[in-house]
């Protein structure tokens, strides 16, 4: 069955996450942004005096995180295999 357009495939899955990010929306908007504005400068300043953390979720928020490496068993790759099954007629 397909989806109707603008219909996510997992309404279920998501539902804390659309809660808490629409009570984040509403209250940012609730103070025209001044809060968001202070954390955003807050992360700056901290940033810019050296502070690691800082430092890295500002590259993460903007560069993106770094790919992570997915391995198998001590470091070796993971083997996938994929089949291809069809009925018997």
């Amino acid at each position: 069955m397909p989806w109707e357009k603008g219909q996510s495939g997992n309404e279920a899955g998501s539902s804390e996450r659309q809660k808490f990010g629409g009570a984040l929306s509403r209250a940012i908007a609730q103070d025209d942004g001044k809060r968001l504005r202070a954390a955003a400068e807050s992360l700056l300043t901290q940033a810019a005096s050296g502070e690691a953390w800082a430092i890295k979720e500002l590259a993460d928020r903007l560069d993106g995180k770094p790919a992570q490496a997915i391995t198998g068993k001590d470091g070796d790759p993971i083997e996938i295999v994929a089949r291809w099954l069809s009925e018997k007629s």
